[in-house]
């Protein structure tokens, strides 16, 4: 509900695609080791991009702060930071569910880990958001295995 409410004051009209999509990612249950709070980019033609990414893990909040090839690339290298978790980057796609200027972007992951594949999803009308999203989405799959 509180997605659908966040999605509501950005937009003027909610479709039954926008509803969708905030409820996909939830037909897949995932422990929740590592949650986002916040993230800030930093990003230009003439300064290097950086990602500030603030999460939680348990009662731990961990800031780190790294710099990519663009803001989705920094942000996935301090999510990495954050979690220590070993994984390679095997595919990254992004889409618009819905149309208009405050379309919802869905982006999809695919990391590897100790050989398996494991595939994040994540929603917003924030297009790094919701690439951030997809990423711990999957780190989470990831260390929910790699602590058993």
């Amino acid at each position: 509900f509180a997605k659908f409410k966040d999605l509501s004051e950005r937009k003027s009209v909610v479709t039954d695609k926008d509803i969708e999509a905030i409820v996909e990612p939830m037909g897949s249950t995932v422990t929740q080791i590592f949650e986002l709070q916040n993230f800030v980019i930093n990003s230009g033609s003439m300064i290097p991009c950086t990602s500030t990414i603030i999460m939680k893990k348990g009662d731990q909040e961990i800031i780190k702060v790294a710099a990519g090839s663009g803001p989705v690339d920094a942000s996935f290298k301090a999510i990495d930071k954050i979690t220590g978790i070993d994984v390679s980057l095997e595919d990254f796609a992004l889409q618009s569910v819905t149309e208009g200027e405050d379309a919802l972007g869905d982006a999809s992951v695919k990391i590897r880990y100790n050989g398996r594949v494991f595939i994040g999803k994540g929603v917003s009308t924030d297009r790094v958001e919701s690439s951030i999203r997809a990423y711990v989405n999957a780190i989470n799959k990831v260390a929910a295995v790699a602590e058993k």
